[in-house]
């Protein structure tokens, strides 16, 4: 607790989100420049105070999109990870140059089994190339962060002394990683407190906390941390991350909010931005979100039981501890339809969160409104997200593209799709039949694109609730060990399939890249 003008008030709590970055290291989940861009302006609506955009040694691909994410983002500080390698931290501090507040954050692994396996060196050496690491990273900015990895199996003693020497060396924010999600919150907790009390400058850092979630503990293990002296956790929204994931954003927030009680802290999101977020990476990524997952989830706030409604209805807080409208949740309601004009529609579209680049994005947006006005009566706010989130997609390379597609499906015959494609500019017809409607679409693009992928995800998802909803199809494709993610949505679920298995054929014939920095997770 601190005071201003003799009134107490809270700690701050910041909230570094690392979903462009671990959450990227989900297998499938690798974003395109364009989709890091629009996460990063809803993460900084959602005023997240630390986006981790990339890992800029990793790719061409990765530090051109570190360097994209840094050149709009104004309200949140923008960071790169960095290897403590020269090339490495050179790297960030070249994407990061047009950031207005920019954090580099280095790393190096602690633990016994690291450092003699991985690394191949001695617990001095590792000193001396943390040091080194962060003296390099102030040549760019003052803001750097220092993990140290695999810390949750890290020796204490060992813990106490990199951390003081690299503090010394310049590092203001120190992350205690649980790297492989081994840590449980009473002793985590107690690991915290105790560097915070043994190092003696503690004082001049922000102690932070990077949790996995292989037990299913990383909200918890965060939480424990916080309530013993951590003031940042690393997060990524709806949990995303390689593995099991990580801490979930929507959740340490909510908790730190509704339990004001136990939590001296308190942080500057906007939690009424939390629910469009976790649409837009869901969409993105590929990765839906459980019904009944926390903050987000469909069920989240759904009461079936009676005695759960009865008790809702007579008074909120029989049941629920929180407000649905708080973290984004409202009921569907109808914001335009076929006769709304330009300026309407555009209003309405900012106010979801969304911006428009030009008159021509602006000018397609609405044309692919209408022609939705024209299917579907009544346009709620989750059509037109889909919408603008389809558009960004198909504005991507389109090397192939839908022109028809007409499906014959009837009982005890097999299904036969007649598509037309324009791949490269030139128009090509194509039959196929299948075990249903989607398959024989699916096959007859196929023969057509002969892309040889492999589809190692096909999912449906209604968008909002009646017959006449949308469908959101995600599908995952493989080729040479390559993943790509393709979104499709349409109020025919055939079409939206076959637009989501192009999005991602698209995405398999622009250059690859992008790789995963796997040897850089904390």
């Amino acid at each position: 607790m601190f005071s201003l003008n003799g009134v107490f008030m809270k700690d701050k709590l910041i909230i570094f989100d690392t979903t462009l970055r671990d959450g990227e290291q989900s297998p499938g989940a690798s974003m395109t420049r364009d989709e890091k861009v629009r996460i990063a302006r809803a993460l900084e609506r959602l005023r997240v105070d630390i986006i981790e955009a990339g890992f800029p040694a990793a790719s061409p691909g990765d530090f051109e999109s570190v360097q994209a994410v840094a050149n709009v983002i104004k309200d949140s500080t923008v960071c790169g990870l960095a290897r403590a390698l020269d090339k490495d931290i050179d790297r960030a501090g070249e994407a990061l140059k047009g950031a207005k507040q920019s954090r580099i954050h280095t790393f190096i692994a602690t633990s016994p089994i690291h450092m003699q396996m991985k690394l191949q060196m001695t617990p001095e050496q590792v000193i001396e190339h943390a040091v080194r690491a962060v003296k390099r990273a102030r040549q760019y900015t003052d803001d750097v962060e220092f993990s140290p990895e695999d810390a949750g199996r890290s020796d204490e003693d060992f813990l106490c002394r990199i951390l003081e020497a690299v503090i010394n060396a310049g590092a203001r924010t120190l992350n205690i990683p649980d790297t492989v999600g081994y840590s449980v919150p009473q002793q985590f907790g107690a690991t915290i407190a105790n560097l915070i009390q043994r190092i003696p400058n503690a004082d001049k850092a922000i102690f932070s906390v990077h949790c996995h979630n292989d037990l299913g503990l990383a909200v918890a293990n965060s939480l424990a941390a916080v309530m013993n002296g951590a003031r940042q956790v690393e997060c990524t929204i709806n949990g995303l991350g390689e593995r099991a994931g990580n801490a979930s954003l929507e959740e340490i927030v909510m908790a730190v909010r509704t339990r004001h009680d136990v939590f001296d802290c308190q942080t500057r999101i906007d939690t009424r931005e939390i629910l469009t977020c976790s649409k837009l990476v869901s969409s993105i990524t590929g990765f839906p979100v459980q019904p009944n997952k926390a903050i987000v989830g469909a069920n989240a706030f759904a009461h079936e039981a009676g005695i759960h409604q009865d008790g809702v209805l007579k008074s909120r807080e029989t049941y629920e501890i929180m407000r649905a409208e708080d973290v984004g949740w409202s009921a569907n309601r109808m914001v335009l339809g076929k006769h709304s004009g330009r300026n309407a529609f555009k209003s309405r579209v900012i106010e979801l969160g969304f911006e428009f680049a030009s008159e021509a994005e602006l000018n397609d947006a609405f044309s692919r409104f209408k022609q939705l006005a024209d299917k579907k009566h009544e346009i709620f706010d989750e059509d037109l997200q889909m919408l603008i989130l389809e558009a960004g997609f198909e504005a991507e390379d389109e090397y192939i593209k839908l022109i028809a597609l007409k499906v014959c499906s009837e009982t005890g015959e097999i299904p036969n799709a007649k598509v037309t494609l324009r791949i490269n500019n030139q128009e090509l017809t194509g039959n196929a039949g299948g075990g249903g409607a989607v398959d024989a679409s699916l096959k007859a693009i196929e023969k057509l694109v002969m892309s040889n992928a492999v589809l190692e995800l096909y999912s449906v998802n209604n968008i909002t609730n009646g017959t006449d909803s949308q469908g959101e199809v995600t599908v995952r494709l493989e080729k040479a060990g390559r993943i790509v993610n393709g979104l499709g949505a349409d109020t025919d679920i055939v079409i939206a399939s076959a637009k989501a298995y192009i999005n991602a054929l698209n995405k398999l014939q622009s250059p690859d890249q992008r790789q995963h920095p796997q040897k850089g997770d904390v």
